[in-house]
């Protein structure tokens, strides 16, 4: 179970969506060991629990030395919050800065009933 805090949803009679975005994440390339960073983002229609948004942050940080490719990064965020907070759907996109002039983004979405099976 990932260490994110999540609190009631006070309006579950709603559909909405929120959407939090981290502009300073970092891991690292398991390839070279130098610094990857980017942008993720994270969309999600929240279901009877929601995201806690200062141990959202130290999941993130949890990244900062670990040497994993982009796209295992996307989908180990998407899994470890779907698992924390069961939304309705959640989208998780990672934008990467530049490097070697190629620069990737890459999205990974989840619908509840369409693919419970996350790992």
């Amino acid at each position: 179970m990932p260490n994110v805090e999540v609190f009631e949803n006070a309006h579950q009679y709603r559909d909405y969506e929120i959407v939090h975005s981290n502009p300073e994440f970092t891991s690292v390339c398991p390839k070279t060991g130098l610094p990857d960073f980017g942008t993720i983002t994270i969309q999600y229609v929240p279901d009877k629990l929601c995201l806690e948004l200062k141990s959202l942050k130290y999941y993130f940080l949890e990244f900062r030395n670990k040497g994993i490719f982009y796209e295992d990064v996307t989908n180990q965020i998407l899994n470890d919050l779907v698992e924390a907070c069961q939304p309705k759907s959640m989208e998780v996109i990672s934008e990467w800065t530049t490097r070697g002039g190629i620069s990737s983004t890459i999205i990974a979405k989840y619908n509840k009933g369409e693919n419970d099976q996350i790992r």
